[in-house]
């Protein structure tokens, strides 16, 4: 209800209560980071962030309808993550290349968002006619994967073109916030939505975010870097830049080595919390998005982190706080109770390092690639690195078979706790602050 004129404003309570309201709405602006008050960063940030909900849904939705709509064994699981994740081998550079040649990438992340709702879509309408097959779920992965790989060659220029250098971790961090809410918030609807509505269905809310991502991403027009012209080496340029750079080179094979172990792990997760330990969809829920708030104040305090000990210092420290507690998980056992408080630590403790590692790693890197070639050279570090996903999800749903849930996550967690070791050697425990960005004169031929 409008509040009535009580005066010409001459009169003193008048001009006091306005100061007031002025004085409050200042300081709730005030409270607001910087870059979420422009209104491009804002959409472009408000997009991501509704899209991380939707993929948090479909990352506990499409294996829990593998698992309790189709029955699902652990090889069949890995066969179900493997080509979820084998786009990231096949088409990061390729990809990558093509990005870089672009003019217009923000219309193709567009386009991805909508093809991969459209997928997601095909789900619940094959179960509801009874034709919903585990090939469907395989087909279905592999084109979200590639979709995806799209979307991510084309989103780093674009948040190049957003984003000043000296707000990298700003950015970083208001993002990996986004990633963190989306865990906490993602699994828990994911969970209930599995069991209020089974797991198909539940995937609608996932194309519901998808389609708010590519709305959201039309209010967003920055100027794009130009095109990189077509010459000798262009489609290789990047992976051999990845290879000759010592920073780079580091972070790829630590990066990779988790990723590996890492999926090992996530793999036989769900099996083995619904399966072995007896937990309910909701509950796993549940567990996940607890994990999530560790991810939320991992965010949250990763610029201070940054600020008070260096870029390379904490990844450092966000590589250990990421992968050692997860050795909890193969060792929860005993009552229902103990089990789910050692998985609520486990997930909790993880989710703070991921945080720091997202935030400082990304900065990193988006100071040392340079610009003519940056979809091409984290097209190649993604084919170096997640492509080690595809091969670590195999190994698991083939371990999980022969040997076990628990043997095989205890290999996972130790691989991924000792790719650490891969860092100490480089420049980056003596990182402290971003360095100047790489010109396109010092990059090598």
């Amino acid at each position: 209800m409008r509040r009535p004129r009580t005066g010409t404003g001459t009169g003193s309570g008048t001009g006091a209560g306005a100061s007031a309201e002025t004085r409050a709405g200042t300081g709730i602006r005030e409270r607001i980071p910087a870059l979420l008050r422009e209104r491009t960063f804002r959409s472009y940030w408000t997009g991501r962030t509704v899209s991380l909900v939707g993929d948090e849904i479909s990352l506990i939705a499409i294996p829990l309808a593998a698992v309790l709509v189709l029955g699902a064994d652990a090889a069949e699981m890995g066969w179900l993550k493997a080509a979820e994740l084998l786009p990231a081998l096949l088409l990061n550079i390729p990809l990558g290349a093509w990005a870089d040649r672009q003019a217009r990438r923000r219309r193709a992340m567009i386009a991805a968002d909508l093809v991969r709702a459209a997928l997601l879509v095909s789900l619940p309408v094959a179960y509801l006619l009874d034709v919903l097959t585990l090939a469907q779920l395989y087909v279905t992965a592999f084109g979200i994967g590639a979709l995806t790989v799209l979307f991510e060659a084309c989103n780093n220029t674009l948040f190049v073109a957003l984003v000043s250098r000296e707000r990298y971790v700003q950015a970083n961090s208001l993002v990996s916030g986004s990633r963190s809410m989306s865990w906490l918030a993602g699994p828990g609807i994911g969970g209930l939505l599995v069991q209020l509505l089974t797991a198909p269905f539940a995937l609608l809310a996932d194309a519901c975010t998808y389609l708010a991502s590519a709305r959201f991403l039309a209010r967003v027009d920055p100027v794009e870097p130009v095109p990189a012209p077509v010459g000798k080496g262009h489609l290789t340029a990047g992976l051999r830049w990845v290879v000759k750079e010592p920073s780079m080179r580091a972070l790829f094979a630590w990066s990779g080595t988790i990723q590996f172990f890492n999926y090992m792990f996530h793999t036989l997760f769900v099996l083995y919390v619904t399966v072995e330990l007896g937990l309910s969809a909701g509950v796993l829920g549940a567990i996940l998005s607890a994990g999530a708030v560790g991810g939320l104040i991992g965010a949250m305090s990763s610029g201070r982190i940054v600020a008070r000990f260096g870029i390379g210092p904490s990844i450092l420290c966000g590589s250990v706080v990421f992968t050692l507690p997860l050795v909890l998980v193969p060792l929860a056992d005993g009552p229902l109770p103990l089990v789910v408080v050692t998985l609520f630590a486990a997930e909790f403790l993880s989710c703070v390092g991921v945080m720091v590692i997202d935030i400082a790693s990304a900065s990193l890197q988006m100071v040392l690639i340079p610009e003519a070639i940056r979809s091409r050279v984290m097209g190649a570090f993604r084919t170096l690195n997640h492509g080690f996903r595809p091969l670590g999800a195999l190994l698991g749903g083939a371990l999980g078979a022969a040997m076990g849930l628990r043997p095989t996550l205890w290999i996972g967690t130790a691989g991924a706790v000792l790719a650490i070791l891969w860092l100490l050697p480089s420049p980056i425990p003596t990182t402290r602050a971003l360095p100047e960005p790489v010109t396109q004169d010092t990059v090598p031929a």
